[in-house]
């Protein structure tokens, strides 16, 4: 299992610790197994239950699962929609931004690119070429076969 995922499920665990026993029944015992199957032993995690979850340092991915658990056991029904809504904009959003990095009619238009290929090409063609005499070269070769 990806060590990020077992991280997160170490989070998971440590933060559904502090439901009340109502709250944590409400959670399918074979999702709590999966997570106590598949996390990380070595990671050591600890959350200060008088501090906002929001401000306590979790992973994305731990993040994501509360979210998910949130909405399948826990939300009414005009929360999963409010939720459902938040989340299709934040995919819109996250796909808007991919396709403005990524957009292949603006692929070749990125000037900086072109303008760093542009002095590569100048520098390859900065190479001084001396021209020789013949009886230059005539020498030339007579005092290397000599130093030999």
């Amino acid at each position: 299992m990806n060590n990020s995922y077992a991280k997160a499920y170490t989070e998971v665990l440590e933060i559904i610790s502090y439901f009340s026993e109502e709250e944590y029944n409400k959670i399918p015992k074979e999702k709590i197994e999966f997570y106590e199957e598949h996390r990380d032993r070595d990671y050591n995690f600890k959350i200060n239950p008088n501090i906002d979850l929001a401000e306590q340092n979790i992973s994305h991915n731990t993040n994501a699962i509360l979210v998910s658990l949130f909405r399948d056991y826990f939300a009414t029904d005009k929360q999963k929609e409010i939720l459902n809504r938040l989340l299709q904009q934040n995919q819109e959003k996250l796909e808007k931004e991919r396709y403005q990095k990524y957009n292949p009619n603006n692929i070749f238009d990125n000037k900086s690119y072109n303008n760093q290929i542009n002095t590569v090409n100048e520098e390859n063609y900065l190479i001084e070429v001396t021209k020789q005499t013949w009886y230059r070269k005539i020498l030339d070769f007579f005092k290397s076969i000599f130093r030999k």
